[in-house]
C-alpha cells in the first residue's frame, strides 16, 4: 500500500490523462454514451452489502425511522452490488446503492442543516462575510433576492444575493476536517464535528473508513473538477464518493512507475451511485471533465419541492457530490 507522504499534493497530472480528460469534455457522442453505459458489465463483481444489512442502514438514517423506498430497493435486489475495476486496482463501484428517499435525506441534510452551520466553511468564505440564516435555518428560506453574502473587499467583489451564491458561486462546502486548499493540509486544531447522522450512514455502508472529514461539490453543467490526487491525508483509508442529482462523467486512473503506462477507467455516475477508492485507486488522479444536463431523475428534479415555492426544481440541473474520508489513525 502506498504511503499518503510518498506523494507531493502539488504535483500534474500525467500529459496523457490530461489529454483524456479534455477529450471527454466535449459533447457525448451516441457511441461513447454506449461505451459508458457497457463499462460496469465489464467489471468483475466482487460482493454483495447483505439485503437485511441495508435495510437497517436505510431505516436508521431515514427521518422517520422507515424508508419504504428503501425497503422495496433492497427487497427486489436493486442495491448493494459491489464491481471492481481491473484497470485501477482497488476501485471499487455500487451502482444505485442509496434509494431515491434516503438520497433526498442526504440532500435535505448537507443543504438545509450543514451549509447553515457557520462551522462549516465554503469557498465563498474566503472573500465574503456570510450573513447566516436565524437559528440555522436553511438558506433556501430565504428570499432569493437577499443579500447574504458581503464581499470582504468590495472593490475586487460585489455583493452576491442567495439566488447568486446558490445558483452558480457556491462551488464547495466542507464538512468535519476543513482542509486548507491554498497549503494542501488539515488544520492542525480539532476539527468541527462531522455530522454524525451522515457518519453513522456512511460507516455502515463503508466499515473501513472512518468519516471524519468531506467536501460538498456542488455543479452545474459546464462546471468540470480538474484532475487531481487526494493525498493530504494521514491514512490510506478507502475514501467514498456518493452522487446526487444529474450525471457525471468521471475519469480515474493511474501511471506505472516503472513503464509510465497509464491505466484509467471513464465512468458515468449516477445519482444514488457510490464509488469506493481503496488500495492503488486510493492515490489515483480522478476528476470530472463533464456534467450531463437534463439527467437529474424526477424523483430529486423538484428539490427542495413545495415547502420552498421560489426554489422549486433548483435541483433539476445541479449534481451534488459528497466526498468523504478519514484524516488520521
Amino acid at each position: 500500500m502506498p504511503d499518503p507522504l510518498d506523494f507531493d499534493a502539488h504535483a500534474t497530472p500525467p500529459q496523457e490523462l490530461k489529454n483524456l480528460f479534455k477529450s471527454w469534455k466535449g459533447q457525448l457522442t451516441p457511441e461513447r454514451d454506449r461505451n459508458l453505459n457497457e463499462t460496469l458489465f465489464k467489471m468483475l463483481r466482487l460482493d454483495s452489502i447483505p439485503n437485511h444489512r441495508l435495510d437497517e442502514i436505510f431505516n436508521t438514517f431515514s427521518d422517520d425511522g422507515k424508508d419504504s423506498d428503501a425497503a422495496e430497493q433492497v427487497a427486489l435486489g436493486l442495491t448493494g452490488s459491489v464491481y471492481g475495476s481491473q484497470n485501477v486496482p482497488g476501485l471499487l463501484i455500487l451502482p444505485s446503492l442509496l434509494p431515491p428517499a434516503t438520497q433526498k435525506t442526504l440532500l435535505s441534510h448537507l443543504l438545509h442543516r450543514d451549509l447553515s452551520n457557520s462551522d462549516h466553511k465554503t469557498n465563498l468564505h474566503l472573500h465574503y462575510h456570510v450573513d447566516y440564516p436565524d437559528r440555522q435555518a436553511s438558506f433556501f428560506c430565504s428570499p432569493p433576492s437577499a443579500i447574504a453574502f458581503r464581499p470582504k473587499d468590495p472593490a475586487v467583489h460585489p455583493s452576491l444575493t442567495v439566488k447568486a451564491a446558490l445558483e452558480k458561486k457556491l462551488r464547495w462546502a466542507t464538512l468535519g476536517g476543513q482542509y486548507d486548499w491554498t497549503n494542501k493540509v488539515y488544520p492542525a486544531e480539532a476539527p468541527p464535528r462531522f455530522p454524525p447522522d451522515i457518519a453513522q450512514l456512511l460507516r455502515g455502508l463503508f466499515p473501513d473508513m472512518e468519516p471524519e472529514a468531506a467536501i460538498v461539490n456542488l455543479y452545474s453543467p459546464g462546471d468540470t473538477l480538474s484532475l487531481h490526487r487526494d493525498v493530504s491525508e494521514e491514512v490510506d483509508r478507502g475514501l467514498v464518493s456518493v452522487s446526487l442529482g444529474c450525471d457525471a462523467i468521471f475519469i480515474i486512473g493511474l501511471q506505472d512507475k516503472t513503464t509510465g503506462a497509464i491505466r484509467h477507467e471513464v465512468l458515468r455516475l449516477r445519482s444514488g451511485d457510490a464509488v469506493f477508492m481503496s488500495g492503488q485507486a486510493r492515490f489515483a488522479w480522478h476528476g470530472v471533465p463533464k456534467i450531463l444536463p437534463g439527467t437529474c431523475p424526477d424523483y430529486l428534479s423538484d428539490w427542495p419541492g413545495t415547502d420552498f415555492p421560489e426554489w422549486k426544481n433548483w435541483m433539476s440541473n445541479k449534481r451534488i457530490n459528497l466526498n468523504v474520508r478519514q484524516m488520521r489513525e
